[in-house]
């Protein structure tokens, strides 16, 4: 009997911990509600806070933007996010394999590479645009890929490639991951689960300063999704701005 109270009163006090700042951090989301951020206008209720989690069916109605962004703006910061992808019932037929200089492989009559995998697709988004990025998906190459910088013609190769995840560090679908992003002085790194996929890259016209959003993606038709759709969960926001 004693057994079983230490390891409910460890479980509750595990369970607690959920969207409690550590030491040096603050967060932005409450656990509670959506205090903080900006939900969509015309939203109904797609976006959501379920026992303790942001949810997300991907079927907002807003006819404008769909992300969940904060209120607030910030400048250098890391920022800590928890992350999992709640299914994927989507087969998307457009998957590319990206190579280490953030191209796209090729098939023996050089047209890109098309995969058709199950994949869901959401994001953290930078510094006030959907173009920084770091998505959340199910593509070989891995989450943390900055895909709006990645396919800018205008990036130098060596961002491009910067950009590109080193490894692929996510856990298996339905189970919590970890962002850790450093944005400072035009610069972003990215730790997935304690793994370095993006070591550090400086980006041009990277905005100074910007609001933190958490991306919408996906369209249905008929029922059926027509693109991957974001079904996600997050938890455990946590920022700490960093002196200039």
């Amino acid at each position: 009997m004693k057994t079983s109270l230490a390891l409910l009163a460890l479980v509750s006090s595990a369970f607690a911990a959920d969207n409690v700042a550590p030491d040096g951090f603050v967060a932005l989301f409450n656990g509670k509600d959506f205090s903080g951020w900006k939900v969509p206008a015309g939203d109904n209720g797609h976006w959501k806070v379920v026992d303790g989690v942001i949810d997300y069916d991907a079927r907002s109605e807003a006819t404008g933007e769909k992300s969940l962004w904060t209120e607030r703006e910030f400048s250098d910061y890391t920022l800590l996010v928890d992350w999992r992808i709640k299914e994927t019932p989507y087969i998307n037929p457009r998957v590319r394999y990206l190579l280490p200089d953030g191209s796209e492989a090729r098939d023996t009559k050089g047209q890109p590479l098309a995969l058709a995998l199950p994949d869901s697709d959401s994001g953290l988004l930078l510094c006030g645009s959907a173009k920084y990025q770091l998505n959340i998906w199910c593509w070989p190459a891995g989450s943390g890929e900055m895909y709006g910088v990645r396919r800018d013609p205008a990036m130098p190769p060596e961002v491009r490639a910067g950009v590109t995840p080193r490894m692929q560090a996510d856990k298996p679908v339905g189970e919590w991951n970890r962002y850790e992003v450093t944005v400072r002085k035009g610069s972003v790194s990215v730790m997935l689960n304690s793994q370095p996929v993006l070591p550090g890259v400086k980006i041009p016209g990277l905005p100074e300063r910007g609001a933190i959003g958490l991306q919408h993606h996906g369209a249905e038709k008929n029922g059926q999704w027509t693109s991957p759709p974001a079904l996600v969960q997050f938890k455990n926001v946590f920022i700490k701005e960093l002196n200039p």
